[in-house]
């Protein structure tokens, strides 16, 4: 009997994800990657394959925040930058991470920046 690493379950949980979440010209795709110390996000159109706005946790002001606060900004960072591409709704793909702590912070910080999903 073979287990699964948790890199394995994340993996299979993101392509489970992937075959339902697409992004399109008219909704693109949020998506996100968080490490340890940073997270990142961008929204992409598949249909071109292309990135028409990113945001990461370098470009915030990190004073007196933890990561999820850190993440809450970027979220409205992305979501900042997206409405100035006229990008209003869109799909949100949590790459296989649970919805929950910094990816829900990064998903609220979105909705407040005015993007719908």
């Amino acid at each position: 009997m073979s287990t699964r690493t948790t890199a394995e379950a994340r993996a299979k949980r993101r392509r489970r994800i992937r075959g339902r979440v697409v992004g399109t010209t008219e909704r693109p795709r949020v998506s996100v990657f968080r490490s340890n110390k940073a997270i990142y996000a961008q929204v992409v159109d598949d249909s071109t394959g292309t990135t028409l706005a990113a945001a990461r946790s370098a470009e915030v002001d990190r004073s007196g925040l933890d990561k999820t606060g850190v993440a809450k900004k970027v979220g409205a960072l992305l979501a900042e930058r997206a409405r100035a591409h006229d990008i209003e709704t869109v799909v949100f793909d949590r790459s296989g991470y649970l919805y929950h702590g910094r990816v829900k912070a990064l998903a609220e910080g979105a909705r407040e920046g005015g993007l719908v999903f």
